[in-house]
């Protein structure tokens, strides 16, 4: 007896996979230049130090938004496979994201204290057990919708929301020790490592237009500097403007995966198992069922 089976693409989903990341990449990459390109040009247009912050991005912001934005609603399009559309696995995924995006943004609305915040623990756990293409666009979307919901929409939005799916994508990278206790402790590090990083990365955005040109402060960022110089006024500025509050956010992010971190993965991980199921066909008795 011939049994009829199914027949997916075998290298459909990864694929989709290797797609999904070049749209990740080409986002970062966009992003990267959009945080770098002060250090790169010869000078700033002077003025004063509001008028400087205000009108720094007032050109390059919005385009940066909707090259960030279209990019995260691309790779989702690219990492639904057709084996993905022909499973009903696709109005999953585009369901799993949309509600973890909807919760975590809601989640802006809670206070923060001092800089902590509990905005990035569905942000890494969901990168962490779905890869880094979804973490990016968790991050990503999540600021963008909070944005809405906060009314902190401004020139300073696109840099979020690419720190955020930063946050997300990194923490696809992780390891996957069979330990659960082990997995959670280093997704606390890692939570409590972008605590910092995340502040440091987001200064970036504004930082070199704080005193521009100014020679004598030695916080400030001026055309003309060395490598080393612009890291030690950098430091400087960090540690002097940022450090305590960082430091709030980072033992925040580590406290809540410690303590909300283990339940959460279980959720997340049965979760992801249930995607993987494949149906068998129905045979006659006596014959072994084929995996579809």
């Amino acid at each position: 007896m011939s049994v009829q089976v199914n027949q997916f693409p075998a290298c459909s989903g990864r694929s989709a996979q290797v797609s999904g990341g070049a749209v990740v990449a080409l986002a970062s990459l966009i992003g990267l230049t959009g945080f770098l390109y002060p250090f790169l040009l010869p000078a700033l247009s002077q003025g004063t130090n509001d008028d400087a912050q205000r009108q720094a991005h007032a050109t390059d912001a919005p385009l940066l938004f909707a090259a960030l934005t279209a990019c995260c609603l691309l790779a989702i399009v690219v990492t639904l496979s057709q084996r993905q559309w022909q499973r009903g696995e696709a109005a999953r995924s585009v369901a799993l994201l949309g509600a973890m995006v909807s919760l975590d943004a809601a989640l802006r609305l809670v206070p923060s204290f001092l800089g902590a915040t509990p905005i990035f623990l569905l942000i890494i756990l969901g990168g962490a057990v779905f890869g880094a293409t979804f973490g990016f666009q968790m991050g990503a979307l999540t600021l963008l919708v909070s944005a809405f919901l906060t009314g902190g929409i401004g020139p300073w939005l696109p840099y979020q929301m690419l720190g955020a799916g930063w946050v997300g994508m990194t923490a696809g990278w992780l390891p996957h020790p069979a330990s659960r206790r082990r997995r959670l402790l280093i997704i606390a590090l890692f939570a409590a490592l972008w605590g910092f990083l995340f502040g440091a990365l987001l200064n970036l955005w504004f930082w070199p237009y704080t005193a521009p040109g100014s020679e004598g402060n030695a916080l400030a960022w001026a055309p003309g500097l060395s490598t080393m110089e612009t890291l030690r006024r950098y430091l400087s500025f960090y540690v002097t403007t940022s450090l305590a509050f960082d430091a709030f956010r980072a033992a925040g992010n580590a406290t809540l995966v410690l303590v909300l971190g283990g339940p959460l993965l279980a959720v997340l991980d049965r979760f992801k198992s249930r995607f993987g199921w494949e149906p068998f066909e129905v045979v006659e008795p006596g014959q072994a069922p084929v995996r579809a």
